[in-house]
């Protein structure tokens, strides 16, 4: 008998031996998870129950139970490395079956979607188009766009200048934008048409003999836009005509085979004061053609296409997964994990809400094997070893003490 509960002995820590040493291994291992050997012991039992001075047959391997605790999180220049802060996995597609995984090391791979090391496609919720939602009803793989943002016409000028109080009517009239005598000031802005091509768009300031009234004139690429605006301050320097200042121009054509510009210049951050002309703002509303220069990601997983002309573009919101018992799901290698009948169904949500943590860019999730606290594993389960080693070497004494009784 006490062979056999010393050979239990051994197993069971040739077992706490080999989870030690996994976990020692796999110390380096991103998004890698320890495990913990956790025993149960044996004892007889008859059809009338436990016996009263029953002794225990031994131990066996109850079960190796998963860690989730947090581990570090690292930080790296990689966009597309990603961590979660907190609870739940990235939901992965391997050829269609959904996987679950720490480790965020992606990457992109030659058709655009963002894979990890071994393919799998992460998973997201795609954006609704022309909201700023996403159907969380809805899994999709995430697939960086190589395709250009398209451009968008200008159709609203900004312009915050200050006119100078004391300027003079200019010497020269009719307004004529070649000869600098018949116009006081002048300032200009890059627009676009329909097509993503620039044009310049220039805003020309001339005096008139009434008291605080300014005419404006507005060109495109050096063609006249309309006639002359005008403009009426207070004696306090206040824009008062037109009231809420906007100017709409007439349709502007273009010759590059665009749409018409259809242009509102706002001029309302505007004033006369002074004794200089100055412009403090002047922007407008349109960009041109914009090629792809890289992604961000939110905290909240929202996954943002960035362009060279400075728009941004959703491709969808991370789509993270917990499970009832994260120590119920099934190993397969490579840091990933399957649902299991033990783990419950996955519960599907977005970073930063409800139990959900949330998601760095630029960042990849430690191993939490606590190195320390494993080598003191192993010795410890190498002293069971020895000592169930040992209890075989008495038992086998005290047999032979028998055997060798006359």
């Amino acid at each position: 008998m006490s062979f056999r509960v010393a050979l239990s002995g051994l197993n069971a820590a040739q077992a706490d031996l080999s989870v030690t040493a996994n976990n020692i291994a796999n110390a380096n291992t991103t998004g890698f998870k320890q495990s913990r050997a956790e025993f149960a012991d044996f004892f007889p039992v008859s059809a009338y129950g436990l016996a009263d001075n029953a002794i225990g047959s031994g131990v066996r391997l109850d079960r190796v139970a998963q860690q989730f605790s947090q581990g570090t999180v690292n930080f790296t220049n990689n966009a597309l490395d990603l961590a979660i802060s907190g609870e739940g996995f990235f939901t992965l597609s391997d050829s269609g079956s959904m996987v679950y995984s720490r480790s965020g090391a992606f990457g992109t791979d030659r058709n655009g979607y963002v894979v990890n090391a071994s393919g799998q496609r992460l998973q997201v919720f795609p954006p609704i188009a022309g909201t700023n939602s996403f159907d969380t009803a809805q899994l999709t793989d995430l697939r960086m766009s190589t395709a250009d943002n398209p451009p968008a016409a200008t159709t609203r000028i900004e312009a915050g200048y200050t006119l100078p109080a004391n300027a003079a009517v200019p010497t020269v009239a009719p307004f004529d934008a070649t000869d600098p005598n018949s116009f006081n000031h002048t300032t200009a802005v890059t627009i676009y048409d329909s097509l993503g091509a620039a044009h310049q768009a220039s805003l020309f300031f001339v005096k008139t003999a009434n008291p605080n009234e300014w005419e404006m004139y507005s060109q495109v690429d050096g063609v006249d836009v309309g006639t002359a605006q005008t403009l009426q301050y207070s004696t306090s320097g206040a824009l008062t005509s037109p009231v809420g200042g906007d100017i709409l121009l007439p349709a502007a054509a273009t010759t590059t085979g665009s749409a018409p510009l259809n242009l509102t210049v706002n001029v309302s951050a505007s004033s006369q004061y002074g004794e200089r002309f100055s412009v403090a703002r002047l922007g407008q509303d349109g960009y041109t053609t914009g090629r792809l220069s890289g992604i961000e990601v939110g905290d909240g997983g929202v996954v943002q296409a960035r362009y060279t002309n400075g728009q941004s573009s959703p491709l969808g919101q991370l789509a993270l997964s917990t499970f009832p018992s994260n120590q119920g799901l099934q190993q397969i290698g490579d840091t990933v994990w399957v649902e299991s009948f033990n783990a419950g169904s996955a519960i599907r949500g977005i970073a930063g809400s409800g139990s959900f943590g949330l998601v760095q860019s630029g960042a990849l999730e430690a191993s939490n094997v606590d190195l320390t606290e494993q080598l003191v594993n192993m010795i410890t389960a190498q002293r069971n070893f020895q000592a169930n080693a040992q209890m075989i070497s008495t038992s086998d004494q005290v047999t032979q003490t028998i055997i060798n009784i006359r």
